[in-house]
């Protein structure tokens, strides 16, 4: 089966409504949600989004909370490496 889209890739479902700029970022939504990501637990390239916010890994069923289009955003990889040099200073202090 041939490639239908030169450009557009998934948004071709759109035609040409809505404005280039819109689709393009709607594209980059949409690959993002649609795509596999790398569990944690187990390391495989299993994770899917169930629904928003929620992804899965096929392979070892852990489920886990993340951002909207992809597993984890940058606010919350902030946090986590916050948190993490906090709990470091709390043992170093006890």
């Amino acid at each position: 089966m041939g490639k239908r889209t030169k450009k557009v890739g998934i948004t071709g479902k759109y035609g040409t409504r809505y404005g280039s700029t819109l689709r393009k970022i709607v594209r980059k939504m949409e690959v993002s949600q649609h795509s596999t990501y790398r569990c944690v637990f187990c390391g495989k390239d299993a994770v899917k989004r169930t629904c928003v916010g929620i992804w899965e890994c096929r392979s070892c069923r852990k489920t886990v909370a993340g951002g909207a289009y992809t597993l984890s955003t940058a606010s919350g990889v902030t946090v986590r490496s916050t948190i993490g040099r906090l709990r470091r200073i709390a043992q170093e202090k006890a």
